[in-house]
């Protein structure tokens, strides 16, 4: 599938697949059923239901899990919103493709497949106080990148990002499509100043009053304001819907990417689980607002799907209890009346 117009990435948004129910019908009657009181292993019975919904088996499985990481950058970066200069983004992509960075080991760890696509970093996006950052064949090309980037016969994937600048480009999307003005989702990101914050915080209310006359358009909002890593993000997770396959969403700056998906239609997100909350401000709130209860809460604010991967060793978890645990007919175990 190749998406030529924005309005067909809305169109398709209203008429997704709802997941398998008899599958997560399956799997919930066999936690039922499983040497444990009821409900005794809390969150991990109800993400082994999960995956079984969207992997369409009531015993699921994570053989072949893919964690896919984009990189891209951003004009607004010249504007003093980051605490690095954006030549970062290019030297940390090298790192990824040396395996120094964290998500390297955590990728080796979980047994997944990592995968980085650095998105044109050599052309930055436009600085979006001043114009679009993107035209909308510039946001479909990253679109159609991310969709085309789930394997076949992949059982989970985990999505995050890299880009200077990044953190600014979130808290933009988050303003202009939820509302509450820039101090209420701009953060620190890499670390930034009190005079760092304040320039973000500047920027952000420009930009919002530059574009006001698409801010009911997300998807246009998405181009107008976001950058190819997250315009990759959404067409990645959008492709994962598609497929039936599960996701797990990093921090803040991946759940700003499909902030625009859910805005089209409520259940764009019921594939997803947040694998964590970080540390960045503004994430918690854009958690609530997407109804996404996050798996881990641990500070963390590095991006680069960390977070995400780290979940995975929840939902190995979960699966191994789900279907390695005998049944109490299985173990001779009697039963509660």
């Amino acid at each position: 599938m190749q998406f030529s117009k924005l309005d067909d990435i809305g169109a398709l948004c209203r008429e997704l697949p709802k997941g398998d129910s008899r599958a997560a019908e399956a799997a919930a009657a066999r936690q039922q059923v499983l040497t444990k009181p009821p409900g005794s292993l809390g969150r991990l019975e109800q993400l082994a239901i999960w995956l079984a919904r969207w992997q369409g088996r009531d015993r699921p499985r994570l053989d072949r899990v893919a964690i896919n990481v984009f990189a891209g950058n951003h004009g607004i970066a010249a504007r003093g919103v980051s605490a690095y200069p954006a030549e970062v983004t290019v030297q940390m992509v090298a790192n990824f493709s040396a395996g120094g960075a964290a998500i390297n080991q955590l990728a080796k760890l979980t047994g997944a497949k990592l995968a980085v696509e650095a998105i044109e970093l050599s052309r930055p996006t436009r600085d979006f106080t001043t114009a679009v950052a993107m035209d909308e064949d510039d946001f479909l090309r990253a679109f159609n990148l991310g969709f085309r980037s789930v394997p076949e016969g992949c059982d989970l994937v985990a999505v995050g990002e890299m880009g200077i600048a990044n953190t600014t480009v979130a808290a933009a999307l988050c303003t202009a499509l939820l509302g509450g003005g820039a101090a209420r989702w701009a953060g620190r990101g890499t670390g930034v100043d009190d005079g760092g914050l304040a320039r973000k915080c500047a920027v952000i209310e420009e930009a919002v009053a530059f574009h006001r006359g698409i801010l009911a358009d997300p998807l246009r909002v998405a181009a107008a304001m976001g950058g190819r890593e997250l315009a990759a993000i959404a067409g990645c997770v959008l492709a994962a819907r598609i497929r039936g396959v599960p996701v797990l969403l990093d921090g803040f700056v991946t759940t700003s990417a499909v902030l625009p998906l859910a805005r089209l239609a409520d259940d764009t997100l019921d594939h997803c689980r947040a694998g964590h909350v970080s540390a960045e401000a503004g994430h918690r709130a854009l958690l609530a607002a997407l109804k996404l209860d996050p798996l881990l809460d641990l500070g963390m604010r590095l991006g680069e799907a960390s977070g995400a991967a780290t979940a995975i060793l929840l939902l190995q978890a979960a699966l191994a209890c789900h279907n390695g645990m005998a049944s109490f007919a299985e173990a001779g175990v009697s039963n509660r009346e």
